[in-house]
């Protein structure tokens, strides 16, 4: 089964370049961005032999796995681009969610992760480049684990095999891209009318994990600790700690609940 874009995406005029193994797809989107391309264009792979995460992270992707990366140029500032990622993990929520999934709980790990049961079964990275038109150029990777997960991670991870889930790499693009174009055309609306992301925020807050519950962040050599409370307009983690004090985060390693707590006094 070849990768296919689903019929509201090629309705959209998105466009695809599929590959059977792959360094990485972001380099690969990247790439054609400095070569002159602007997209909307996905580029996908069910095999991509040396994808990264945030901060250097290596991502592994065996083959059958989905790694899909989406180019785009865009008039908004960087800082408003960024919320680009908000808008992948609710495509991809909404893409699983179109499956049967048994018993598995889909939820979205802030800043970029999709989670399945507590355990991580995707991640977003956002990369950007300067186009040669002066637009900014934004890459969207998404990498998910169908067929395996890594093993000895620093997290707790799963795939949608062990769920049980007859989902193929192929079927989830399909899926993805359809729920991307929908998603995005919320965000766009949003911008141009200067609701700015809202629609995405309450979205994206609604299928939150470990929102209203204990949570601690390590974020520039500090650990932030409180309650979850909600995600600002710009895409921040709300931390309300014990003295009332509301303090935003844009960037850490999150730990919820238990973990959270064990995190803290570690």
């Amino acid at each position: 089964m070849a990768f296919a874009l689903g019929p509201a995406a090629a309705e959209a005029g998105y466009q695809l370049q599929s590959y059977d193994s792959v360094g990485s797809t972001n380099d690969a989107a990247l790439e054609a961005g400095r070569a002159g391309g602007g997209g909307p264009a996905w580029f996908v792979t069910g095999h991509q032999v040396s994808g990264r995460g945030r901060r250097g992270r290596a991502w592994e992707g065996p083959r059958g796995n989905l790694a899909a990366s989406l180019l785009l140029e865009t008039d908004v500032p960087i800082q408003v681009a960024v919320t680009l990622g908000f808008v992948a993990g609710l495509s991809l929520h909404d893409a699983l969610s179109s499956f049967d999934l048994g018993h598995a709980e889909i939820r979205l790990k802030w800043p970029n992760d999709v989670l399945a049961n507590g355990q991580k079964l995707s991640g977003i990275l956002l990369e950007s480049n300067a186009g040669s038109s002066g637009r900014l150029q934004i890459v969207v990777g998404i990498g998910t684990n169908i067929v395996s997960a890594p093993v000895g991670a620093p997290y707790r991870a799963t795939c949608l095999s062990d769920l049980g889930a007859a989902v193929t790499a192929e079927m989830l693009f399909a899926a993805l891209s359809d729920s991307w174009s929908a998603r995005y055309a919320e965000w766009k609306a949003g911008a141009s009318s200067g609701q700015g992301m809202e629609t995405i925020r309450q979205a994206w807050i609604a299928r939150a994990a470990g929102i209203g519950g204990p949570v601690a962040v390590q974020s520039g050599g500090r650990t932030i600790e409180g309650l979850f409370e909600t995600l600002d307009s710009d895409g921040r983690l709300i931390v309300l700690q014990d003295n009332g004090e509301r303090v935003p985060v844009s960037a850490g390693d999150v730990h919820f609940g238990d973990a959270a707590t064990v995190k803290a006094a570690g």
